[in-house]
């Protein structure tokens, strides 16, 4: 896997917000200022990734990968942090910490794959490569 800036600030905002995050809960705090804040630092950084992966685009650049598929992990990783949000507003117990926490992690994992569809060096590919399927070894 190809490990660029955009992976990088998405590990430390992810693992910060993480941390935090389930840091609460083990401390049995309900949602609030720090746990939310961090969780929208998360989605402040998906939206600036979202709109520099379409400047990329616009300008020149390629997706080595499937593009739809870029895309639709790119628009989910925007998403998961309101879901998250929305669901600490419906539930103000500390569990609601724990799904905060599981947003930045989850936001973590979604981008090393968009890394790996962007430059080209996903499972698929690879696979796709030596004649395999995706599903099983055999063509």
């Amino acid at each position: 896997m190809t490990v660029d800036g955009w992976f990088i600030a998405a590990l430390v905002i992810g693992v910060l917000s993480t941390v935090t995050c389930v840091g609460a809960a083990i401390l049995k705090k309900k949602p609030n200022d720090i746990t939310l804040l961090a969780v929208a630092a998360v989605w402040l950084f998906t939206l600036v990734y979202l709109v520099a992966s379409i400047v990329r685009v616009a300008t020149g650049s390629t997706i080595a990968g499937a593009t739809w598929e870029f895309w639709a992990y790119l628009v989910t990783a925007v998403c998961i942090p309101i879901a998250g949000f929305y669901w600490a507003m419906l539930e103000r117990s500390f569990w609601s910490n724990y799904v905060l926490g599981a947003v930045g992690v989850t936001v973590v994992v979604m981008m090393a794959r968009m890394a790996q569809i962007w430059y080209g060096s996903g499972a698929p590919a690879a696979a796709a490569l030596h004649g395999l399927t995706t599903i099983g070894f055999g063509a």
